[in-house]
């Protein structure tokens, strides 16, 4: 099926990048930080407009509750805006997810908060890539893929969530829920290369705090007396750092608290990052952590306690994902796209995804480059190929074993 049949020519020939790029230019107008409730509130309500005017119906979740940990220690509940979802067709046996997100990584005092061209196909802007041009490919490709005859006899699930930047700890459990008995997802982050390559196998991700609690003391008078919770602190480090191997990487990134030079510190907050590129060594690593820490605060005599854990599974290429990759390069390659994949350290919702059991592809979305940073840019033909290529793939994906 690698030629276009004349209705497939039809159908995305309805896409309009003009319109595309429209939306793009006043969606990443509006700052959408992910501590930025008030944008996201602004944007959500744009979008509940824009997917309103597809089948089914549209509402805003509630954010699931999220704590984080504060310099000082103390775990603090933190706001996030409401996810967007559109249900289609629920009732059908064979259904489709697809995401987005509509949070940036720019808060609203950043200076980066406007868009500028940089040549006539090169639009530098917050967001431009990742993802507010993504959300315009789903919104798009949907629109054309309802005039499909396959259309009816599918139903799928949208959802455009608030927080994936900050590893969506507040979506997580939709996600998981619209995840479940999907035939396939499709997610809209920007093209792993500016040629349009996609992310294949991807690593996990988890973010952890460990809070040290000592005790404090005079470091001259009675320095004896107190538990150094920077120096227990510093011991954990390196005994993450062992914890590390080829197939999981560990990223111990900051330390917070500390006192004066002339007192014994009684509290640290270790914080790092873990990267395991495979399921076993994220359980391996699970297992290891409690009986390191606990060694680490017997040696120090110190209190410390694990905030945090695994927010993305690792997502390697299986079977079933291998055969929809082959599915979107055939459809490329009907439209004159040509699309591979290749392992990437990134992850996103798709990981999330894959984890329930469903063959996702998480990089449908525009061809740019730069993303979270002030040079972040979006290659704007690419609103149209991607469009093109998402609604042809919803398309032949509907049609199998029908």
């Amino acid at each position: 099926m690698s030629k276009l049949s004349l209705f497939e020519r039809d159908l995305i020939a309805q896409i309009d990048p003009a319109a595309m790029l429209d939306q793009v230019l006043a969606w990443s107008a509006i700052n959408t930080g992910t501590r930025n409730l008030d944008g996201l509130a602004q944007q959500a309500a744009l979008l509940v407009q824009a997917f309103g005017a597809l089948p089914g119906t549209v509402a805003l979740e509630k954010a699931a509750p999220v704590e984080a940990v504060t310099s000082d220690g103390r775990s603090v509940a933190i706001a996030h805006g409401s996810h967007l979802v559109l249900r289609v067709r629920p009732d059908a046996n064979r259904r489709f997810l697809l995401t987005g997100h509509m949070d940036t990584v720019f808060p609203l005092d950043h200076p980066f908060q406007s868009a500028r061209w940089l040549d006539a196909d090169t639009l530098n802007g917050p967001g431009v890539a990742d993802m507010k041009g993504g959300i315009a490919v789903i919104l798009a490709a949907l629109t054309a893929f309802e005039t499909s005859p396959h259309a009816a006899v599918v139903g799928y699930d949208v959802l455009i969530n608030a927080d994936e930047e900050t590893g969506s700890l507040s979506s997580a459990p939709l996600i998981t829920q619209l995840a479940a008995g999907k035939t396939a997802a499709l997610t809209f982050e920007p093209s792993a290369l500016p040629d349009g390559t996609l992310a294949g196998a991807r690593p996990g991700s988890g973010n952890y705090s460990v809070v040290i609690h000592g005790r404090s003391a005079h470091a001259g008078r009675n320095p004896q007396d107190g538990r150094n919770a920077i120096v227990a602190a510093a011991a954990l480090v390196l005994a993450l750092n062992k914890l590390a191997g080829p197939d999981i990487s560990v990223n111990p990134a900051k330390i917070d608290g500390g006192s004066a030079n002339n007192v014994v510190p009684d509290l640290a907050v270790v914080r790092f990052n873990v990267r395991p590129r495979e399921t076993g060594a994220a359980d391996r690593f699970a297992e290891a952590l409690p009986g390191t820490v606990a060694q680490i605060a017997a040696q120090y005599d110190v209190h410390a306690h694990v905030h945090g854990g695994m927010s993305r599974p690792p997502k390697p290429l299986d079977e079933a994902a291998e055969r929809l990759f082959h599915l979107v390069r055939d459809c490329g390659a009907a439209l004159g796209q040509t699309i591979g994949w290749q392992a990437t350290g990134g992850v996103c919702d798709g990981n999330n995804i894959a984890a329930c059991g469903v063959p996702v592809v998480d990089t449908l979305g525009v061809r740019g480059g730069a993303i979270h940073s002030d040079q972040e840019y979006l290659i704007v033909p690419s609103l149209g190929e991607r469009a093109q290529l998402a609604a042809l793939v919803l398309h032949r994906l509907s049609g199998e074993n029908q």
